[in-house]
């Protein structure tokens, strides 16, 4: 497993991931497909440095190098060093270790690297698989925030965990 960065080549990857209905329900936008068009563009500005853009996605490369899912840090913040991590993986290549190993990679790249002091991320309470990565990864739960999320469904609200990692050495 290797993190890497955005290439052009990823397009239809990151098509596919982009437009799994199923992934719709994390995100905070409107749920909406996304053009080809719209992820050329955004792989064209994908350069800009996570100080840049307050955020940064990276490649989470399988065997042979093929993109298996991504890792994203986002809203970084230079002054309290820290940000979110979200991690999305392929339903076909889920439960393979690849995000155990991706996390793992990450941490000490946040804490060297980067400089941060912290990474925390926000997971939908029914999400078990990803609550149990993150607890195995050394993150604890801080709180929980209640009717956060619509449910797929459109009939409810799911709460979500909140779960931080303090780096230090």
């Amino acid at each position: 497993m290797v993190l890497r960065a955005l290439e052009p080549e990823d397009l239809e990857f990151l098509f596919a991931l982009e437009n799994d209905p199923d992934l719709w329900a994390a995100s905070d936008v409107l749920p909406a497909p996304i053009s080809r068009h719209a992820l050329r563009e955004y792989l064209r500005h994908a350069a800009a440095t996570l100080t840049e853009a307050g955020q940064m996605r990276l490649i989470i490369s399988g065997e042979g190098g093929r993109a298996v899912g991504t890792l994203d840090l986002y809203e970084y913040s230079a002054l309290h060093q820290r940000a979110g991590v979200g991690i999305t993986v392929l339903a076909s290549e889920r439960r393979h270790g690849h995000a155990q190993k991706a996390l793992a990679a990450l941490l000490p790249y946040a804490r060297e690297a980067l400089l941060l002091h912290q990474v925390y991320c926000t997971i939908s309470e029914d999400n078990l698989a990803s609550i149990s990565l993150f607890q195995q990864a050394g993150f604890r739960q801080v709180g929980v925030r209640h009717q956060w999320l619509r449910a797929a469904s459109q009939l409810g609200w799911l709460n979500v965990v909140e779960m931080q990692l303090l780096l230090e050495k």
